[in-house]
């Protein structure tokens, strides 16, 4: 154990001598985005209605017109794609691997559900990545900001996070590089599903819950749009997105 020790912090030196971390406002040592510059990063002041991103709405409900052809009842959307440092921070976090980013993200996630109407969920469902995509990456960055949230959106208590209610059974080119809703809407095609068990029933009840889901980026929303409409379609009461930015499709390097 003490070798295992020793080879860990000579591990850490090296590591922390040719890739140092520094904040990525004010390079400060050793934290990737401290919270005095986090303190910068201006919410979102309005949102819009997720499906025609025309109607200014409360809390990013979907706005009447759009409402019969949406299952999503809502979209959160935390702060401006292109805003100071937001843009590097998702790439680093989803393209780098670093894993920490999911703290600063997921405070201004946090910072966008607590101003807003929204109910507090009976339970958090993060986007899932398909079985090899997430070989790829280690780890579910839109998983890692459920977790984060579901701990600390309510004082005294967790909201549950039920990262195995969805999956991906199927594996699928990414969203990033498609620019087509249409398209976007074709790949994900029979590409998501709900767990169930040998009964053919839900390990867990859907039925009358309100549900928030979390993914990252959003840009057509094809992705968490067709997440609701599987939610629904098992039994959820109410489906509330929450994204950190909503990409503009015409420079896409995001998810769905």
């Amino acid at each position: 154990m003490k070798n295992l020790s020793i080879l860990e912090n000579i591990k850490t030196f090296v590591l922390d001598t040719l890739f140092p971390i520094n904040c990525l406002g004010c390079a400060r040592d050793n934290i990737w985005f401290c919270s005095d510059c986090q303190k910068n990063i201006e919410l979102l002041s309005f949102q819009k209605c997720p499906v025609c991103e025309n109607r200014i709405t409360e809390s990013g409900l979907v706005c009447p017109k759009c409402r019969p052809s949406s299952r999503l009842d809502a979209l959160l959307v935390s702060v401006k794609y292109r805003d100071g440092y937001i843009r590097k921070l998702i790439h680093l976090y989803k393209y780098k691997f670093i894993e920490d980013l999911h703290v600063p993200l997921g405070n201004l996630m946090l910072k966008i559900i607590l101003s807003s109407k929204i109910p507090l969920p009976d339970m958090i469902i993060p986007v899932p990545l398909h079985p090899r995509r997430l070989r790829w990456r280690g780890f579910n960055q839109s998983q890692l900001l459920a977790d984060y949230i579901g701990k600390n959106i309510a004082a005294g208590f967790e909201i549950p996070v039920c990262e195995n209610i969805l999956f991906r059974k199927k594996y699928t080119s990414p969203q990033m590089k498609i620019k087509k809703y249409s398209q976007r809407l074709s790949n994900l095609e029979d590409a998501l599903d709900v767990k169930k068990n040998d009964k053919n029933h839900l390990s867990n009840d859907l039925k009358n819950k309100t549900i928030l889901l979390i993914d990252d980026v959003a840009t057509t929303g094809a992705t968490i749009f067709e997440c609701a409409k599987i939610l629904k379609a098992n039994g959820a009461k109410k489906v509330f997105g929450v994204v950190v930015a909503r990409q503009e499709i015409n420079s896409l390097n995001g998810s769905g």
